[in-house]
């Protein structure tokens, strides 16, 4: 089978489609292994919808299934886009529920500017104290703990992962630039340690940071690879835009 390679704001992703609806855990741990597979944060799958333009099976690293993922959501579009299943603006369906995605700029087959429309967000708990630390757990389609800090040079692992622990969530820390953007550290489910990005992670310290009256309406977000992300709330949804590459196209045996 023909697989596609993504990598979405420093996240990475393994992508093809297929009619099938299977369980495929082996699959997505043999595709994703680093040493022996290709090599990935996730495997994303393509399934047909009766109501939808598609449905997307996700899996972690680790072989575990995750209702959502930011920026997955937007290297599924273009997937999708330039293997012509779906015209530019689409919904499909996740295990969070209905995402809404445009194509809005495509070069080629390569790369492309697409933004998402994540689920409706829930603020879970806004009273959490760690470590003397202030966290708020929100679900932007999957749950996040998130801890606002004047600092983030350092992310203390083994916090994160107890805190991942006692409330199954990702655990991100952000930092609130002078000129109102945002930066962004995640430790994810499923992959066990830090990554390069997390959109829903980004799109929930967007939110409590937004909340809180910290930041506007919209402002850009900058994850561990640097790279730039737009997010904003348009008072029911967080968008959520930026590039996403098509690095390779492989056939897999």
């Amino acid at each position: 089978m023909n697989i596609s390679k993504y990598s979405a704001n420093g996240n990475d992703f393994v992508i093809f489609h297929t009619l099938d609806k299977k369980d495929r855990t082996d699959l997505a741990i043999e595709l994703c292994n680093r040493r022996d597979g290709i090599g990935a944060d996730g495997l994303i799958v393509i399934v047909p919808s009766s109501e939808y333009d598609f449905e997307w099976e996700f899996y972690n690293s680790d072989g575990s299934n995750a209702d959502m993922c930011g920026n997955g959501s937007r290297a599924v579009a273009h997937y999708a886009f330039i293997n012509d299943l779906v015209p530019k603006k689409m919904s499909f369906l996740t295990g969070a529920g209905v995402i809404n995605a445009e194509v809005l700029k495509s070069h080629g087959k390569k790369k492309g500017m697409v933004l998402s429309e994540l689920t409706v967000p829930e603020i879970l708990d806004t009273e959490i104290e760690f470590n003397g630390k202030s966290w708020w757990k929100i679900d932007t389609g999957v749950p996040h703990m998130i801890c606002l800090m004047d600092n983030i040079d350092e992310f203390n692992i083994l916090e994160a992962r107890e805190l991942r622990q006692m409330y199954n969530a990702n655990v991100n820390i952000a930092k609130i630039n002078d000129d109102g953007t945002l930066h962004v550290r995640t430790y994810e489910r499923g992959v066990e340690d830090e990554t390069f990005a997390c959109g829903t992670g980004m799109a929930a310290c967007f939110y409590r940071a937004f909340k809180e009256g910290k930041v506007r309406e919209s402002t850009e977000v900058y994850p561990r690879s640097g790279e730039t992300l737009y997010l904003g709330f348009n008072g029911k949804t967080i968008t959520f835009k930026g590039e996403v590459k098509n690095t390779f196209v492989t056939e897999w045996r």
